[in-house]
């Protein structure tokens, strides 16, 4: 009798350590489905290869965005985006403000700026290139005044 009771017991502690290793198991199990997730393969060996080759796209990628951002960057530093305009009155014999000046330039202050001098009879307009805030052409104190305005528009 004592040695059924023995092999009982025995018996007994066998399946509480089966159901232990049961439950080890299973959390295996779970971690490495995780760990595959949706790779489709089942080595480890090969699922730290796939996802290498993952992050070395990633990576290609990210590069590629990167020259992509540059490329735009220099673009719109080099578009003759900020407009400034400034009206006065070129004869003092005339009415109002007719006469104008606006500069189109960009933040290198490279553009050009275009006046236009309003008469009783006639209209004359000038336009002159703009590097770097000069121009080869002697520029106005409103033609000035037109760049400077353009140069604070952000």
């Amino acid at each position: 009798m004592a040695i059924v009771a023995g092999e009982g017991l025995l018996l007994l502690l066998m399946f509480i350590w089966l159901a232990a290793l049961s439950g080890k198991l299973s959390k295996l199990k779970k971690a490495h489905r995780k760990l595959v997730g949706d790779t489709g393969v089942s080595g480890i060996e090969d699922v730290m290869h796939v996802i290498h080759e993952q992050l070395s796209d990633l990576n290609r990628t990210h590069e590629q965005q990167e020259q992509r951002l540059q490329q735009i960057e220099r673009r719109l530093t080099a578009l003759k985006g900020r407009v400034g305009v400034h009206r006065f009155n070129a004869f003092s014999d005339t009415g109002s403000d007719l006469s104008f000046s606006v500069a189109f330039v960009n933040e290198e202050e490279d553009g050009v700026v275009i006046t236009g001098i309003h008469g009783r009879e006639q209209t004359f307009l000038y336009a002159k290139p703009i590097d770097k805030g000069q121009s080869a052409y002697i520029l106005t104190p409103e033609e000035k005044t037109a760049i400077s305005l353009a140069m604070q528009k952000a």
